[in-house]
C-alpha cells in the first residue's frame, strides 16, 4: 500500500470532531464555513448562525423534507412573527421585515454582535426621531448604548432609502413600524436565550432575503413551510 493511500484512509476513519460544538463527530461537510461539521450544529445553527449559501445540498433537504418537529417550530416562529404585524399594512409590514432583516445580517466590526436590547433601543429612538419629525421638530433622538447607537446610524439610509419623498405621513408610518419593532424585540426578553438574543434567532429562522435581489428592489419574506407530521 502506498503512504498516499493509507494516509488518506488513516484521514478518512479518523474521527474528526465538529469544530462549532467540539463534541461531535463532523460527518457533514459546510459550503458555507468550508469545514466538515456535525449533523446537530448543522440543523440548529443553519440560518443562524452559519450563513448557508442558497445551494446547499443540506439546506435544500431540509426546506423540503423538513422533520415534523422542525414543521412545528416554524409554524409557531412564523405566527409569532405574523402577531408581530398583525394590524399594520401591507407595506408597514414588508418594512417591518426589512429592516428586521437587515438587523439579523447587521455585522459592527467588532468582535461583539448586537443583542435584542440593542434592537429595541435603536428602533425606539428612531421611532421618536420620526414622530418629533413629523410634528415639525426636528430633534435626534439617540439610544443610550453605543452599540444601539451604531445600530441606529446604519439603519438610517435603510430607511431614508426606503422613505424617499414619503413626507410625514410616510414619517409617520415608520414610526409606528419602528416602535413595534422595539415592543417586538423587547417581548422576547424574558425567554432563555444566554445570547441575548432570542427576536433576532426567531427573526433569522423565518426571514429570508430573495438569493440577488437588493435592499431595496425586493422585500424580505417569510419562510412558510408546508407539510407536517
Amino acid at each position: 500500500m502506498s503512504c498516499e493511500r493509507f494516509c488518506g484512509e488513516i484521514y478518512h476513519n479518523a474521527a474528526v470532531i465538529c469544530p462549532l460544538c467540539g463534541e461531535r463527530r463532523a460527518r457533514r461537510t459546510c459550503p458555507a464555513l468550508g469545514k466538515q461539521i456535525c449533523a446537530v450544529c448543522c440543523g440548529t445553527k443553519r440560518l443562524t448562525q452559519i450563513q448557508c449559501p442558497a445551494d446547499c445540498a443540506y439546506l435544500a433537504t431540509a426546506r423540503t423534507h423538513p422533520p415534523a418537529a422542525t414543521v412545528r417550530r416554524h409554524q409557531q416562529d412564523v405566527a409569532r412573527v405574523l402577531q408581530f404585524i398583525r394590524d399594520l399594512g401591507q407595506q408597514q409590514s414588508e418594512l417591518f421585515l426589512r429592516i428586521a432583516s437587515f438587523v439579523v445580517h447587521y455585522r459592527p466590526g467588532e468582535l461583539q454582535s448586537v443583542i435584542d436590547d440593542d434592537v429595541a433601543e435603536a428602533a425606539g429612538a428612531l421611532a421618536a426621531t420620526y414622530e418629533t419629525s413629523a410634528r415639525g421638530v426636528i430633534y435626534e433622538h439617540r439610544p443610550a448604548s453605543l452599540p444601539a447607537e451604531r445600530l441606529a446610524a446604519a439603519l438610517k439610509p435603510v430607511l431614508a432609502e426606503a422613505g424617499a419623498q414619503g413626507g410625514s405621513a410616510w414619517e409617520r408610518s415608520a414610526a409606528v413600524v419602528l416602535r413595534r419593532l422595539e415592543e417586538a424585540a423587547r417581548s422576547m426578553r424574558d425567554e432563555a436565550a444566554p445570547n441575548g438574543r432570542p427576536f433576532l434567532d426567531l427573526m433569522a429562522r423565518i426571514v429570508v432575503q430573495e438569493p440577488g435581489a437588493p435592499d431595496a428592489a425586493e422585500p424580505p419574506r417569510l419562510i412558510v413551510p408546508s407539510g407536517g407530521g
